[in-house]
């Protein structure tokens, strides 16, 4: 089994950091876009899709900036990231993820995060 390694994407996103932050740390946020459902109880977020359950522990947050999860059965290393990056002449709004795939799966991976992206996209009416 190949070790998992760290791959960055950004997305541009027309939305304001708050409302977008709503989506990234709220369980009816996530819901919206990134899984069929997501509970959370005591910082750990249970995502469910189709019939496949993942736990992870929200380990940081800053308001309206980042959110990182650990997923509780993966390799130590792994986390998953969702920073939001304002520039600061031009007040665009991007989407920072940052997550882990094998050089198997990187490719797929990307597909699904441009896939969950563009509902995130069009929830926000962007």
């Amino acid at each position: 089994m190949s070790e998992k390694k760290k791959f960055n994407l950004e997305y541009e996103i027309k939305s304001s950091p708050r409302i977008l932050y709503s989506f990234l740390n709220e369980a009816n946020g996530l819901t919206q876009w990134f899984a069929d459902d997501v509970s959370v109880r005591d910082q750990v977020y249970t995502f469910t899709w189709d019939d496949e359950t993942q736990r992870a522990k929200l380990i940081t947050i800053k308001e309206n900036k980042l959110v990182r999860f650990k997923w509780l059965d993966d390799e130590p290393q792994c986390y998953l990231e969702m920073e939001i990056v304002q520039d600061e002449l031009t007040n665009d709004v991007a989407l920072a993820i940052t997550d882990f795939a094998t050089d198997e799966t990187v490719d797929d991976r990307k597909l699904i995060w441009d896939n969950q992206i563009d509902y995130l996209i069009s929830t926000l009416g962007a």
